[in-house]
């Protein structure tokens, strides 16, 4: 079974900074894209930022500069280092990855149980 497990989250003052961290755990054979959404109350859930296996990212236009997402294949862990952080930052925040659990299989997405983040002073 694959297991996502967030961490990293919390209060902090506008202007403040977080970083998230997302490890996989369980049987995996191969890990291709990974990344962040958020899901603030009454609002859909978005794309924050994305990380390929070959280490290309892609970041929502409301974080572009701000925030910076990576990750470590050797750990199956991926980070999100939050800077000027805003209000309207505050959600839950969930990671993803694109998970193969044999050779040969097709990937699943993942899903981690999602992190609070809330910025207000």
């Amino acid at each position: 079974q694959v297991q996502l497990v967030e961490s990293g989250g919390g209060l902090v003052q506008p202007g403040g900074s977080l970083r998230l961290s997302c490890a996989a755990s369980g049987i995996i054979y191969s890990i291709n894209d990974m990344g962040w959404h958020r899901q603030a109350p009454g609002k859909e859930r978005e794309l924050v930022a994305a990380i390929s296996k070959g280490l290309v990212t892609t970041y929502a236009d409301s974080v572009k500069g701000r925030f910076t997402i990576s990750r470590d294949n050797a750990k199956k862990t991926v980070y999100l280092q939050m800077s000027s952080l805003k209000p309207d930052d505050t959600a839950v925040y969930y990671c993803n990855a694109d998970i193969a659990v044999r050779r040969w299989a097709t990937t699943t997405k993942y899903w981690g149980q999602g992190t609070q983040v809330t910025v207000s002073s």
